[in-house]
């Protein structure tokens, strides 16, 4: 009879990948996986509500950091920079060295937009489409744009442990890893990640400087957009720099992103920059563009507490170790690419850690890994998959700034570059980080 946890995971995955919306995937995984151990449906549906309180602190996070980053973009600063840096584009020299400018710039928005001034992908759809003309003029190929954005977007959060860092890195791996049974005391998370972040920045110089470095044509098309705020005041800037620096500052005291938002948020308000009464639109607006991430992560941990319940994970351990014995590169890289397939369903790196930590740190244990290379192995597996997956907010974002024109194929041009180029270099390195660590 087919382990109960290893079945619920190929149902949620292949509903995933048949393109049923993740959280009802999730839900009918969970139920299947938990009748199919012997549970009744009251009962896994009770095991299910009780997990789904795990991840409530998380989606809490996530809901305010959104309101911030809609608060940042109200303030009229993102559009600022991007006016201001059109004009400076377009007066600068030569080709080339432009060219490399504007990818050393989005590049670092990008970064920045994770951790530092955490407003995710909200930048792209304000910065990216006015400068598309100027693209076009450079003969840019799009798709080493798509690159640069998703590899800010996604090397940054596994690697830095602030901002949208600080929920993957410690509230998500190391709370589950913990909460699976394995102790990781005062574990640095930027020295363990170093490895696999390393094989994502070999792939950016690969997509940057080998494989899109060619010119590629685009029609000059007119984008038009109702979005045209007016340009800031003065005060405005300087509270919204008043603003990300104390959210940063209190997040960093505090060691909490949702304090840390909440105080970046009410500077906001209290200034008058968002007015009282657009603030409930504009904390409204920041929910909406976070709510379905956070959503997802809710359920991921009741599906992850439903598979504890079924008793089943031991088994599904005991089996993997017959098979792979003491090949600890094999049980590596067959993680690895479970942690790849389950995330691709999904399209969230955060919500595939609850799903996968369950099962893969016993396994880990009972194989003698070490505590780091067991958090590299599950951050690694967890990561791999979210850049080059359709339904991933770091593809969907670049896809929604450089497609402004209707000239930039989501699959062709976004999913199918970053897959490459940032999930094969993450294997070969998680595998690596898995071995020295």
């Amino acid at each position: 009879m087919i382990n109960a946890v290893l079945l619920a995971v190929i149902i949620m995955v292949g509903l995933s990948l048949m393109r049923v919306h993740v959280v009802l995937s999730l839900v009918v995984g969970a139920l299947i996986g938990g009748m199919t151990a012997g549970l009744s449906l009251q009962d896994t549906l009770s095991v299910f509500q009780d997990g789904i309180k795990n991840g409530a602190q998380i989606a809490l996070s996530y809901a305010m950091l959104g309101a911030f980053a809609m608060a940042i973009a109200h303030s009229g600063v993102p559009q600022l920079i991007a006016d201001k840096l059109v004009t400076r584009l377009r007066t600068g020299a030569a080709s080339t060295r432009l060219k490399y400018s504007i990818f050393a710039i989005l590049g670092v928005m990008a970064i920045l937009s994770q951790n530092v001034i955490p407003i995710h992908i909200a930048f792209i759809a304000l910065i990216v489409p006015p400068l598309l003309l100027l693209f076009n003029q450079l003969k840019i190929d799009r798709r080493s744009l798509a690159c640069i954005l998703t590899f800010g977007l996604v090397n940054t959060y596994m690697f830095i442990p602030y901002g949208f860092g600080d929920i993957f890195l410690n509230q998500i791996i190391l709370k589950n890893i913990n909460d699976a049974g394995m102790a990781t005391g005062e574990l640095s998370m930027i020295k363990t990640m170093s490895i696999p972040a390393l094989g994502m920045f070999m792939g950016l110089l690969i997509a940057v400087f080998v494989s899109y470095r060619g010119q590629r044509e685009y029609a000059d098309v007119t984008i038009t957009t109702t979005h045209t705020p007016a340009t800031p005041a003065k005060k405005n800037i300087i509270i919204a720099l008043v603003a990300i620096v104390l959210a940063f500052v209190v997040q960093l005291l505090s060691d909490s992103l949702l304090i840390g938002s909440i105080a970046g948020f009410l500077i906001f308000v209290a200034t008058g920059v968002v007015r009282w009464h657009d603030a409930e639109a504009v904390f409204n607006d920041g929910i909406k563009m976070m709510a379905m991430i956070g959503f997802v992560m809710i359920c991921a941990q009741g599906f992850a507490e439903v598979m504890k319940a079924t008793g089943q994970i031991d088994a599904l351990v005991q089996a993997a170790t017959d098979i792979f014995g003491q090949n600890k590169w094999l049980a590596a890289l067959s993680m690895l690419l479970v942690g790849l397939v389950v995330t691709m369903g999904i399209g969230s790196s955060f919500s595939t850690v609850p799903i996968i930590a369950a099962i893969y740190v016993p396994l880990c244990m009972a194989m003698g890994f070490s505590v780091p290379a067991t958090v590299a192995l599950v951050a690694t597996a967890g990561v791999l998959g979210d850049a080059g997956s359709p339904a991933s907010d770091s593809t969907l974002g670049p896809t929604m700034g450089l497609n402004a024109d209707n000239q930039h194929d989501h699959i062709r041009d976004s999913v199918i570059p970053t897959f490459i180029h940032y999930n094969i270099p993450l294997i070969i390195f998680g595998l690596i980080a898995t071995m020295v660590l």
